[in-house]
């Protein structure tokens, strides 16, 4: 009996502590429509920095913070390329992703590092406790952040760029502080990731933007997206569900952790899959209905038999 309870809080745990990679995948790619494939290589970049700096004696919640410029200063230079480089916005992630990679690796020194034995985040605190704090805070300030005038022109560049120029806003220092704060919030949740594994690894960033991306659409699906705040807490609440999910599956016997990649894209048609059939149902009823009321009114205002 305590064995399914205590995976489930597992589930939760990690569903929280990659909840602000989720976040900043929502950024990039419902915000600003920009496909960033950087997450894959700042989430490692996240890990790698607090890692070494908690090793070498920082106190991890400052660890943590270089993360987040760790990953700020990626994202910038994401921005940079597709900005001011003219670089397609795929090609330009693709581009920082790859050279992250060694990156990461000189930050690190080794392939891997080890926390076991240092202090970390978790070690004197509830990992439940703290991660829902922490992403209740950031969820809501991110709410208020997209309620300023930068938060409002990061929403009007992703929806109409076009538009916003017109109104002689600079698109490309938005864009660049888009993509910034995203990969920053993916490099955090990649700290808080290697303080609860206590180690980081040059590889652990692998396949983080179609995790990001399901817990988006997940939530997305189930939640909807009307308003930020409704489109911030469905992010949320989808990576807990992806991860959910995720650890039922693999109480299936005839799957096991390496099926994790296979798993993560069948949740993934699935939650695309279901929201369309979904619409389409709903707008074959509509017109079904309207059919039905339009047959009946002529009805009516055809004449009666006698005259």
């Amino acid at each position: 009996m305590l064995g399914p309870l205590v995976s489930m809080q597992g589930a939760v745990e990690s569903g929280l502590l990659y909840a602000l990679m989720a976040l900043g995948v929502y950024i990039t790619f419902r915000i600003l429509d920009f496909p960033d494939l950087t997450v894959d290589g700042s989430f490692t970049t996240g890990a790698a920095i607090g890692t070494v700096l908690t090793v070498n004696g920082t106190t991890p919640w400052l660890a943590v913070l270089c993360a987040f410029a760790g990953g700020a200063i990626a994202g910038t230079c994401t921005g940079l390329l597709h900005t001011k480089g003219k670089i397609n916005g795929l090609l330009s992630g693709i581009i920082m992703m790859i050279a992250l990679y060694s990156i990461n690796l000189r930050i690190m020194g080794k392939p891997n590092v080890s926390l076991r034995g240092q202090e970390n985040l978790f070690a004197n605190a509830s990992t439940l406790v703290l991660m829902i704090i922490i992403a209740v805070v950031v969820k809501l300030v991110l709410d208020l952040f997209f309620r300023t005038d930068i938060g409002l022109s990061l929403r009007a560049t992703g929806d109409n760029s076009r538009m916003i120029r017109s109104f002689g806003a600079n698109t490309d220092i938005t864009t660049i502080f888009g993509i910034a704060l995203s990969n920053a919030l993916v490099a955090t949740s990649g700290a808080f990731v290697a303080q609860y594994q206590k180690y980081a690894d040059n590889s652990m960033g692998i396949g983080m933007i179609v995790i990001g991306l399901a817990s988006v659409i997940i939530g997305e699906a189930i939640f909807g997206a009307r308003t930020i705040f409704r489109a911030t807490l469905a992010v949320v609440l989808g990576s807990i569900i992806y991860r959910i999910i995720y650890a039922l599956a693999l109480r299936v016997e005839w799957l096991d952790a390496s099926d994790m990649k296979l798993i993560t894209a069948v949740i993934i048609i699935f939650a695309l899959i279901v929201p369309s059939a979904r619409r389409l149902w709903k707008q074959k009823n509509t017109a079904r209905k309207r059919t039905a009321e339009m047959l009946a009114s002529m009805d009516k205002t055809q004449p009666g038999g006698g005259r």
